[in-house]
């Protein structure tokens, strides 16, 4: 994607809360392309075009949201949940729900990803299936909707004051063993 004027830069291994909250924009974005292109295809043949798009789509919330999630449910969840005064009391009362949303969400991306590549393999979806992929995205956006909210709106802020930057960097650090990356970090900030 293009960087255009007055567009906010990403963040990057120094900040992974905001890495976190821009993977929140991709899983937006790559979600609405699913959707857009479901709707105007309605299990009919792609185009090349839309191919390429849902093949990227799917591919997306196959390999690189799941490490979102791990992102969250082995790094930054467990390191809240060593915080025990009263600030930390907040983020354990959200954290539950958004494991659970986590939960649901692996269950109906699996469904779309068995969906997309029967779609793909045979270029086509019989209706019943059709409407059913359509609902499944619907339903993920609705759940994204409100997860995205609630980490971006409370939990991030609120884990950036509750962690500290050696924390902060450890997170960074698993993040990038993720992605296969080595990220070297300093202390000094």
């Amino acid at each position: 994607m293009p960087i255009a004027i007055g567009q906010k830069l990403e963040s990057d291994f120094r900040n992974p809360l905001g890495l976190l909250s821009d993977c929140h924009r991709r899983i937006e974005r790559f979600l609405d392309g699913l959707i857009a292109i479901s709707e105007e295809a309605q299990g009919n043949k792609l185009s090349d075009v839309q191919r390429q798009q849902f093949e990227v789509g799917l591919r997306y919330f196959r390999e690189a949201a799941p490490k979102h999630t791990l992102d969250e449910e082995e790094s930054l969840f467990p390191r809240l949940r060593l915080h025990k005064d009263g600030e930390s009391l907040t983020a354990f009362a959200l954290l539950d729900g958004l494991h659970a949303d986590h939960t649901e969400a692996e269950i109906k991306h699996q469904r779309v990803d068995d969906l997309g590549r029967a779609w793909l393999a045979d270029e086509q979806l019989s209706p019943d299936n059709a409407r059913i992929f359509i609902s499944l995205l619907k339903e993920l956006r609705a759940i994204y909707e409100k997860h995205i909210a609630v980490e971006d709106n409370e939990l991030f802020p609120l884990a950036g004051r509750i962690l500290d930057r050696t924390e902060l960097e450890a997170i960074a650090r698993e993040m990038a063993v993720r992605r296969g990356l080595v990220v070297g970090m300093s202390t000094s900030q």
